[in-house]
């Protein structure tokens, strides 16, 4: 099935801690997917943060498209979503996410684990938005 937004049934399933795949259309050919965190927002937008001056963003400023890849694990039906659109970067928010993100992901009463958040928190950040263009899903 696909068409050009999210469902509800997607925005329950990407707001689980799953790490997606993220592909930018500028990259190398075949494309070279890297595991992220993301957040599926109520509008329908999929947000993720990565420094200003990342390979990632290098690409996006060239050619703004992306595709996000989220399966669903090991042990579980298969299930996938694939998002794949145009991206803002935005100069914004990106520390509010990482937070958000951070707490989702890693356990933070876990000395470490808050210590790379602080880490992560005193770098620059930008945030990047995948507008919805194509939406893929499959359940088995």
């Amino acid at each position: 099935m696909s068409d050009d937004a999210l469902t509800a049934e997607d925005l329950e399933f990407l707001r689980r801690p799953l790490h997606g795949f993220l592909s930018v259309a500028a990259g190398p050919v075949p494309a070279q997917p890297r595991p992220v965190w993301f957040e599926a927002t109520d509008e329908g937008t999929v947000q993720l943060f990565t420094g200003p001056g990342t390979v990632k963003v290098r690409r996006l400023r060239r050619d703004p498209r992306a595709s996000l890849v989220v399966a669903a694990p090991v042990g579980e039906r298969e299930r996938w979503v694939s998002v794949a659109g145009r991206v803002a970067i935005e100069p914004d928010g990106a520390h509010d996410l990482c937070t958000r993100l951070a707490a989702r992901y890693w356990d933070l009463d876990d000395p470490t684990r808050a210590a790379e958040l602080a880490a992560i928190l005193a770098e620059d950040q930008v945030r990047l938005v995948i507008h919805p263009e194509v939406v893929r899903r499959y359940t088995y």
